[in-house]
């Protein structure tokens, strides 16, 4: 890494490793996955100095995998919500006092043992507990959280050298980003081991104290990046993780006065549920809390009658079912011009027939299974109806299956309606609905796809031709946060494109950039004069 601003290692993107047939990083994450898969681990909640074990346990198994049994984590109860809160506030003095380039150097070391030394753990962690294939897992719980750490350094130190231009002849102007008054909560989801570990770490960063409650799904991993944390150096009380209920934890945290801030990733639904009931308790906090939230999609694809057919498929297929659509910005609906759908269907077709289901240990499959069973009744309910209703066809997968692990079937579903409820509804799963519209309405189709669906995460649009990815950019333009040309609407890069959408997918604070930083700092601007005046009087007071 290079030397940059304030001598802090510029940082670049982490290469993302091939895990091909006989490579190291194969046979190491070979081995990590049998060595955990043979252990069963006994995970506590960390608060302050403390590992705590209730003795009131769950197991955690494979969606792959139902019945194996990886270990067993304690969860808590409303006291642990409290001890939780009340060691995130007895660390926050000698937190947010500590010099900047110290909390830096944590956080740059906590990048530097996930790239090296715990890179093969936290693969094979995230592929049993979450189901991920090799590749998914390699660019979400190594290179992503290793890029959010670098990059957010760099954009920590970018904030704090913003300063006041002018001071004038004697006087000093300058700015201090204070941390937040009081804790931040960070709710994160059951997806991506990167947003989980992103979320606390951010706010932490720039001196804030974290309680930090995952999703029950992710808590395997989620113990791998406490260790992370802790041998990197950060201090007890800094973050502390429970497993707690939703409903417990809120009812605590949304009424304590002390209450700064929310990090959120999850559902749109329960993020506004969230937001009700802060503004219901608005009067019993020190401060307006930071409600920064990214939340559902139903993220489109649109293509103009001269887009690459091949292209189309393969954004569509990738874009689709890379991690059984369990994305947020996963594409879930798609637009297809009349002249070229025999083609992209075609093609489609072909790469859908290629595909494997099964568990993640073996490396020939490129579709999992989905999360849980509450999941997989869901979706599974999604492609019932479809094969009931009229004007709907599925023209590939529509199987499921839960005997063993939650594995569904890439399904493509073909409909006339172009406001079918699988056009609109978020499904999040390997469920892609197609509407064929007539190659020569295209402005028509855009309407659609900016009219059919609450949310605005990402879109992509396909085309050959400039003027129409000119019209399909400005007339979409509310419609997407991260908006692709040529591309499939998934894998947003830190440091090259900051995440978020507005409308009900979120605050569009955008992950991965200084804006999302930045709300986790209250400026203080300070004017210092070196010699203070004397005399009340300005000068036009004298006599002509």
């Amino acid at each position: 890494m290079l030397k940059g601003f304030f001598n802090v290692p510029i940082p670049i993107n982490e290469p993302v490793k091939g895990y091909v047939p006989g490579s190291p990083e194969r046979k190491e994450l070979q081995a990590a996955l049998k060595e955990a898969r043979a252990t069963q681990i006994d995970v506590p909640m960390y608060i302050g100095s403390d590992e705590v074990r209730t003795g009131n346990t769950k197991s955690m198994s494979p969606p792959h995998d139902h019945q194996h049994i990886l270990g067993h984590f304690h969860e808590g109860d409303a006291s642990h919500v409290e001890q939780a809160i009340n060691a995130a506030l007895g660390a926050k003095h000698a937190w947010e006092n500590m010099a900047w380039e110290q909390r830096a150097a944590i956080f740059l070391k906590a990048a530097d043992l996930l790239a090296g030394p715990y890179r093969a753990k936290i693969n094979a962690v995230t592929m049993l507990g979450q189901s991920k294939n090799a590749m998914q897992a390699e660019i979400d719980a190594a290179c992503e959280l290793i890029d959010f750490l670098r990059f957010n350094v760099k954009y920590m130190t970018e904030i704090y050298a913003q300063q006041p231009p002018v001071s004038g002849n004697g006087v000093w102007n300058r700015v201090e980003q204070r941390p937040l008054e009081g804790f931040v909560f960070a709710l994160t989801p059951f997806n991506f081991t990167a947003i989980a570990g992103n979320l606390p770490t951010s706010a932490a960063m720039m001196g804030n104290t974290i309680v930090w409650k995952p999703a029950y799904t992710q808590i395997y991993s989620a113990n791998v990046l406490m260790q992370v944390f802790k041998e990197a150096g950060v201090p007890d009380g800094v973050i502390n993780l429970i497993y707690v209920d939703g409903p417990t934890a809120g009812d605590i945290i949304f009424n304590h006065p002390d209450f700064a801030g929310i990090h959120f990733t999850g559902s749109t639904g329960v993020f506004q549920h969230i937001w009700k009931t802060i503004g219901g308790n608005i009067h019993k906090y020190k401060s307006y809390p930071r409600i920064v939230g990214e939340t559902g999609g139903k993220d489109f694809v649109i293509a103009h009658k001269s887009a690459n057919p091949k292209a189309v498929a393969v954004g569509l297929v990738r874009g689709a079912f890379e991690y059984q659509g369990q994305k947020c910005s996963a594409a879930s609906r798609a637009y297809i011009p009349s002249n070229i759908w025999e083609d992209v269907k075609k093609y489609m077709l072909e790469d859908l027939a290629t595909m494997t289901v099964g568990g993640t240990e073996d490396f020939t499959n490129f579709i999992n299974a989905v999360i849980d069973e509450k999941a997989f009744d869901k979706i599974s309910n999604y492609i019932t109806k479809a094969k009931e209703a009229e004007g709907v066809e599925i023209i590939s997968g529509g199987n499921f299956n839960k005997s063993e692990g939650y594995f569904i079937e890439p399904t493509v579903i073909l409909t006339q309606d172009p406001m079918y409820t699988t056009m609109c509804e978020e499904i999040f799963g390997p469920v892609l609905t197609i509407y064929v519209y007539n190659s020569e309405h295209f402005e028509e189709a855009l309407e659609l796809v900016d009219q059919t669906s609450p949310y605005a995460l990402t879109g992509a649009i396909f085309s050959q031709d400039r003027y129409a990815v000119e019209l399909a950019t400005q007339k979409l333009k509310n419609a997407a946060g991260n908006f692709y040309i040529n591309d499939k609407p998934t894998g947003a890069v830190v440091g090259q494109q900051p995440f978020g959408g507005a409308r009900a997918s979120g605050t569009n604070d955008k992950a991965g950039s200084m804006i999302n930083l930045l709300r986790w700092v209250s400026p203080r601007t300070i004017k210092e004069t070196f010699v203070s005046p004397e005399d009340y009087r300005y000068p036009f007071l004298g006599k002509d």
